[in-house]
């Protein structure tokens, strides 16, 4: 991903500095639990929070639904703190209604496409239309998908809106935890399928291409914070400082599309 400029990192100090006297004084632990999709521009954006604030972030990874060890419902239900959850909309939309998470605190902060990955070097196969991205599932070998959104879908209903459900059952499979990217770099499976932001981070791959438009699910990516923070006003500065000017530079280069605007965060 491409850095981002002197100027635009000294714009960084100065929108978090101002998100910091927005939210609070003093500096603060702030703990996030998050899923794959928003976490490589994420990655990029939080140490410029944390030297522009004094508040120090405490991030947690995991998928935002599944029971993998890591998944952040099961990280929630063991009770690991969190003041901030990042994850598909949904799956916060669910936390929600279950009172796990302050409903006016949800932020939809991007809307994410998922794409089709290869190995490095080998040839592109043709996703450019529907009938083509059928052909290219029918020959392929083998294919693997998530655990999270982006595989919930492709394999309960893309399959069947391409036709092709039955012949997928034995060569197309699900990846708990790992990135699917890791698994097409090494070979395990001839093509991937994933949210283009958790793809474009992984070496050793190719991005093919968006799924056609017929068949493409955005999934939107939303933060909000924990009923159980311990630092909400400080949750809710970065919050704001990731629906920012300069998040939104980080973001588009990760593959997303930014939702929220900073101005359009307000404190509490």
């Amino acid at each position: 991903m491409k850095s981002i400029s002197i100027g635009f990192r000294a714009l960084v100090f100065g929108i978090a500095g101002i998100l910091l006297l927005a939210g609070g004084a003093s500096a603060a632990e702030v703990r996030v639990m998050i899923s794959g999709g928003l976490a490589a521009a994420y990655k990029e954006l939080v140490p410029d929070f944390e030297r522009a604030t004094g508040n120090k972030v405490i991030t947690a990874y995991g998928p935002s639904m599944g029971t993998t060890a890591n998944a952040i419902p099961v990280r929630l239900e063991r009770g690991e703190p969190a003041d901030v959850l990042i994850m598909v909309g949904d799956a916060l939309g669910d936390f929600i209604k279950q009172g796990k998470v302050a409903a006016d605190s949800r932020v939809d902060l991007v809307k994410s496409p998922i794409g089709m990955a290869v190995k490095s070097g080998a040839p592109k196969p043709d996703i450019s239309s529907v009938d083509a991205l059928k052909r290219t599932l029918l020959a392929a070998k083998s294919i693997a998908y998530s655990d999270s959104a982006s595989g919930v879908y492709i394999s309960t209903e893309m399959f069947q809106k391409l036709g092709i459900a039955d012949e997928m059952k034995d060569k197309a499979r699900k990846i708990p935890a790992t990135p699917v990217g890791e698994i097409v770099a090494h070979g395990d499976a001839e093509i991937g399928f994933q949210q283009i932001s958790e793809l474009k981070p992984v070496p050793g791959i190719d991005i093919v291409g968006q799924l056609p438009a017929e068949v493409q699910k955005i999934t939107v990516f939303s933060a909000g914070i924990a009923s159980v923070s311990k630092e909400p006003e400080a949750g809710r500065a970065l919050i704001r400082f990731l629906a920012s000017p300069v998040a939104r530079y980080v973001i588009v280069n990760s593959g997303m599309e930014p939702i929220a605007t900073a101005a359009t965060v307000g404190a509490k």
